[in-house]
């Protein structure tokens, strides 16, 4: 079933790429020649390496092979995806362009025929003869031949695609390079104490730092998130795409995040593709607390935190019995729970708030409509009964280091007493 998945997926890329490349590269140009052989050149060896990008990363290939891949293999991925989205847009605007060219052609006048002398007509006497001019082989064509309408339409087509393409994704990872921007929600809970009205809890998820995203993204993470001033801050999964060896330098930053209760951590699914107990221990001695199915009571509230769903594969799945199960529900409670469809075990348990990740807003869009069908919540603040969940869009990205119509934020969420 999984080979057939994949065949059905390989077909399909190479359809949507002999698509695109029919019309960026066979379309605008005029037969065989350089320019062609160059544009298939290109469309044969990007998609190679975007394969190559996935391949290597999760096949654990060596890591300055991952990086030297990552960059033109996800961003070619990022960069195809809006060069046929604006492809297909352009096929409506394909027929109205030539039609309209076509009105805007001048009427072309009948060329004058000579009229030839009959044979019984002569030149008259006394007017010398006009021999026939002969033409000057060292001149050229009085007027360039202007390519025909249909392929100054595709050129045109194909221009504006690629010009949008080219600025939708530059945009969109520039906004991903600069690091996330603070994002602030104030969230009511009717259980919290007077005296903790305001406290703050630094949310960020979906870091995923490795071969593209590194140690100087970290930092631009901890700085953001050290200038909040939090309470406590919330690492809520995905942290990284990668292992222990290869990313814990660029994880190191993380030592320096400070809150005046201290720095959390749960697992996310990337985490168990990365060897996720290796990665709990580093975290750990990097200063943050993981919550492995495990509960810590706070003066003003209960702060659990279980295991992401991807670690049943494991044994190491999601337990809120264990995390929950005997705590004094007169107390407010928050969980850390990576992915927002654990939302359901949360309320049956009994919890105040949840805070999530996992979905990135969608990331790429229209990328969002797919993610939303997939999650309760994609992003922001909803209620389910008496539990609220909050859905972080994540710091980072996976993949290409893009995000169109979903930018990245760390969320600071502002508890809210009920009794202020």
């Amino acid at each position: 079933m999984v080979i057939v998945f994949l065949l059905v997926v390989l077909a399909a890329l190479v359809g949507l790429h002999w698509y695109v490349w029919r019309r960026l590269v066979r379309d605008t140009t005029v037969g065989p020649g350089l320019a062609r052989r160059i544009g298939t050149a290109v469309f044969v060896a990007w998609p190679v390496l975007m394969i190559g990008a996935f391949v290597a990363e999760r096949g654990g290939a060596p890591f300055w092979l991952q990086q030297t891949l990552a960059w033109p293999g996800f961003l070619w991925l990022a960069l195809f995806i809006y060069l046929g989205l604006a492809l297909i847009a352009g096929e409506a605007v394909r027929p109205l362009l030539r039609r309209f060219l076509e009105r805007r052609r001048p009427a072309e006048a009948p060329a004058e025929s000579p009229v030839p002398l009959r044979k019984s007509e002569t030149v008259p006497p006394g007017v010398p003869e006009t021999p026939d001019p002969v033409p000057d082989p060292s001149a050229g064509p009085r007027l360039l031949a202007a390519p025909s309408r249909r392929l100054f339409v595709s050129r045109v087509v194909a221009g504006a695609a690629a010009t949008a393409a080219v600025g939708t994704v530059g945009y969109g990872t520039y906004g991903v390079v600069r690091g996330p921007r603070v994002k602030r929600v104030t969230v009511p809970l009717a259980k919290l104490p007077r005296g903790a009205h305001g406290f703050r809890i630094a949310v960020v998820s979906d870091i995923h730092l490795g071969p593209v995203l590194g140690r100087g993204f970290a930092q631009k993470v901890v700085d953001t998130i050290n200038s909040t001033q939090p309470d406590l801050i919330a690492v809520v999964g995905d942290l990284v795409d990668g292992s222990v060896k290869d990313l814990g330098p660029a994880a190191a930053p993380l030592a320096q995040l400070r809150a005046r209760h201290g720095a959390f951590f749960v697992t996310g699914n990337h985490e168990y593709f990365s060897g996720a107990e290796e990665w709990v221990e580093e975290v750990r001695r990097l200063g943050l607390r993981p919550l492995e199915n495990a509960r810590v009571e706070l003066p003003a509230f209960d702060l659990a935190g279980v295991n992401d769903v991807a670690g049943e594969s494991e044994g190491q799945g999601p337990d809120f019995t264990k995390a929950l199960g005997d705590r004094d529900t007169s107390r407010a409670s928050v969980l850390l729970a990576h992915q927002p469809v654990q939302i359901h075990d949360a309320v049956e348990h009994g919890v105040d708030l949840q805070l999530s990740g996992h979905t990135h807003g969608g990331q790429l869009w229209p990328g969002n409509f797919i993610a939303d069908l997939a999650n309760p919540t994609l992003a922001g603040l909803e209620r389910y009964g008496d539990t609220q969940l909050y859905v972080s869009r994540g710091a980072g990205a996976w993949g290409p280091p893009t995000r169109v119509g979903a930018p990245s934020d760390i969320t600071v969420v502002e508890l809210a007493s009920a009794q202020a």
